[in-house]
């Protein structure tokens, strides 16, 4: 591969900061994501990494039906480019709930899930979908140890899943399990540290199918943890960041042999004293809620950055005297997932070129629900 393989021969025509994505690496961690999960069957993507349209119908084209979202708009993109099924993985609350049952209206052919992990919200979700006549799958979630939502596998936990199954109008879709403080880098400590978050999980799921309940699917982890969980033939698999990468996870997981897919291009503006160069690249165009470095500038990946604002990025290098103002540079995001939803459009590159713009539709709030 060249060393300057993410060059594009039409920056001239590009303006600044610009989202490119470069099909055929994406098209590479699509392959490696079948080749980790086996049967595309297995695969539940989630779509908040690249909120795309065109790249649900990619995957659907191979074989996957079913998909994962965060949000109201994002299950409609997911559900209008023909996926089977969706599931919106965040507990809907309050006008949520209505605008989740006018998506299963308008796409009646589309089989709509969500979870909860509380009383108040099986309850409200049970109230919504008798008023409307409807029918709605909703998986527990459980919590592993991360903390943010879901409920420790045990009693409280059993209570919950039998009242899912118990309210009219719901249907118990199974569990919902994301571990998402699981990103040790040293792969082994990795495995072990989720085999001994979900077996919990496991002992709770195996109690449920004891009991007669019934447990269609569990739904387990996401991208660092995605190899692991392919292990467990039980397990449906929800891997996101896996279909761009970035160099936050690639750093971290480069055994799981993802390819970074999404870049940002970006100019010199200006030239300050000493080593400073300030590039058009602020917070508006790359995620700022990690620590620096924020994005590695592939032409200088060891400059340091010493101001970010809202449209200017202002880094440091010794290699700034040969950086000419108009200059292109092009950078990877160290979280890609917010660095995409910064963007109302991405170019597709092909061929060297940056050939059609994609509008990033599901960085809305609201589509027509």
């Amino acid at each position: 591969m060249s060393a300057d393989w993410y060059r594009i021969t039409n920056e001239a025509e590009i303006s600044s900061p610009a989202l490119l994505l470069y099909r055929d690496r994406i098209d590479h961690n699509f392959q490696r994501m079948l080749e980790i999960a086996g049967n595309p069957q297995r695969l539940r993507p989630h779509v908040k990494t690249h909120k795309l349209p065109q790249l649900v119908q990619a995957q659907i084209a191979l074989g996957i039906a079913k998909f994962k979202c965060a949000t109201i708009a994002e299950a409609e993109m997911t559900a209008n480019a023909g996926a089977r099924e969706v599931m919106l993985a965040l507990p809907p609350i309050g006008p949520s709930i209505d605008r989740l049952l006018e998506l299963m209206r308008k796409f009646r052919s589309v089989r709509f899930s969500t979870i909860a992990d509380s009383e108040e919200a099986i309850t409200a979700l049970g109230k919504a979908v008798q008023r409307g006549n409807l029918s709605l799958e909703v998986f527990l979630d459980l919590d592993c140890g991360m903390h943010r939502t879901g409920v420790a596998p045990g009693s409280e936990a059993d209570r919950l899943y039998r009242l899912i199954a118990q309210t009219p109008g719901l249907t118990p879709g199974g569990l919902h399990v994301y571990d998402g403080h699981l990103h040790e880098a040293d792969a082994a400590l990795r495995t072990e540290q989720c085999e001994t978050a979900f077996a919990p999980v496991v002992a709770f799921y195996n109690e449920l199918c004891r009991a007669g309940l019934d447990v269609p699917s569990l739904i387990a982890g996401g991208s660092p943890t995605f190899a692991i969980h392919a292990g467990h033939a039980d397990r449906e698999l929800s891997p996101g960041t896996t279909v761009l990468w970035d160099f936050g996870y690639g750093d971290k997981f480069p055994e799981l042999g993802f390819l970074p897919a999404a870049l940002l291009l970006t100019r010199v503006i200006s030239k300050p004293e000493g080593n400073r160069l300030c590039l058009d690249l602020g917070h508006k165009a790359v995620a700022a809620e990690n620590p620096h470095p924020r994005v590695r500038l592939l032409e200088s990946p060891d400059a340091v950055a010493v101001m970010h604002s809202e449209e200017h990025l202002v880094i440091e290098t010794p290699d700034a005297p040969r950086f000419a103002i108009g200059q292109c540079l092009y950078g990877i995001p160290r979280h890609v997932c917010p660095t995409v939803a910064l963007h109302s459009e991405a170019w597709i590159v092909e061929g060297g070129r940056a050939m059609e713009r994609w509008p990033v539709v599901g960085r809305a709030r609201r589509l027509t629900v």
